[in-house]
């Protein structure tokens, strides 16, 4: 038999394509086979439109077949490679569906929320390194950017390509520095505002949550947006929330906010596991004093007098500022501001958190 396939082959080198070469040659011979005489085998053409103008040629070459000494009959087939379609598009947005289990991934074990009283006190950027740092430390972390009107971790983790959809509703989430991020960021032209109601969040936030594949993670990581609106909401009462840390500056303006954020988790029955103290102070680099830019120490206080743990207490530096603005969040390094999460992540760990 492989005689006589080596003679087909042979027959096959003798027809000539009109722009050059042979069948054999162009490599357009597939699933050759020969059984008791009978030889079946397919021509692939480049392109469907190319196969549908090579009839004769198909006929020059069954009868090049037919001729070869032993064969019986010959069988074959033009085919042509499957045109790739386009997968279907992705719309995010839209009122929520009806779900009737609770609203967390399969593969998450930890939902941690990071949320604030207020903007502008640095909660994006707690998050952002409190996920590295505890990628760092070994745990497999996701991070979900449910800022949606706001979102800015694409930019602190140097995210520049939009999440992949293979058909249309599981999205594929980008990774860097060893977490996985699912940001609305990504989905659209940055400068692009969400103008959104309500329910267009919800449904967002669902999407965010069960159809990404988040695959195993030992905590998913939500940041937050500020203040104690519709995402919040949700989140806490649909979701299995394992706790959440609130983040706020010192000045007496942003603990009145945050007092609201803490008094929003209590009612919501989500338990906060502490408070961070950010921006707490700024050490000058020339000449090594430091200044209470926020005030000092009014976070330590709320902590006390409401009988939370006072999580950490951060600086304001230039390090922390260049590192969220160029994609590489402070805690990937090893000056003192990674130290201060990597203990601040040691501490989640060792408290059982995540």
């Amino acid at each position: 038999m492989s005689e006589m396939k080596d003679a087909v082959e042979a027959a096959l080198e003798r027809v000539d394509l009109p722009d050059g070469g042979n069948l054999i040659s162009r490599d357009m011979i597939r699933a050759l086979r020969v059984e008791n005489g009978v030889v079946r085998f397919v021509i692939e053409a480049p392109s469907a439109e190319l196969a549908r103008q090579m009839e004769p040629l198909r006929a020059i070459a069954q009868k090049a077949t037919e001729a070869v000494p032993g064969v019986t009959s010959a069988s074959v087939v033009l085919s042509a490679p499957t045109e790739s379609k386009a997968p279907p598009q992705l719309k995010m947005g839209g009122h929520p569906k009806p779900q009737d289990s609770v609203m967390k991934p399969a593969g998450v074990k930890t939902i941690l929320a990071v949320g604030s009283g207020k903007g502008g006190v640095g909660k994006s950027t707690v998050s952002a390194n409190l996920a590295v740092a505890l990628a760092r430390a070994g745990k497999r972390v996701g991070l979900l950017d449910a800022d949606i009107h706001g979102p800015s971790q694409p930019r602190m983790f140097g995210l520049t390509d939009k999440p992949a959809s293979p058909d249309g509703k599981t999205i594929i989430p980008l990774k860097a520095h060893g977490v996985t991020v699912m940001s609305i960021g990504s989905m659209l032209a940055e400068g692009k505002a969400v103008v959104w109601r309500g329910p267009m969040l919800m449904g967002a936030l669902q999407q965010m949550l069960m159809q990404v594949d988040w695959g195993t993670q030992d905590v998913l990581i939500v940041d937050l947006p500020p203040g104690t609106g519709d995402v919040q909401l949700s989140l806490c009462q649909k979701s299995e929330v394992a706790g959440a840390i609130v983040v706020s500056t010192p000045q007496d303006v942003a603990l009145l906010d945050a007092r609201k954020a803490l008094d929003a988790f209590a009612t919501l029955k989500t338990p906060v596991l502490g408070l961070i103290e950010n921006m707490a102070v700024f050490t000058c680099p020339h000449c090594g004093k430091d200044s209470h830019i926020f005030g000092h120490g009014g976070v330590v206080a709320e902590a006390e007098k409401i009988g939370v743990p006072l999580l950490a207490q951060l600086p304001i530096d230039l390090d922390t500022r260049l590192g969220g603005d160029g994609g590489t969040p402070v805690a990937m390094g090893d000056g003192p501001i990674s130290q201060a999460y990597a203990q601040l992540a040691e501490r989640l760990i060792q408290g059982g958190i995540v």
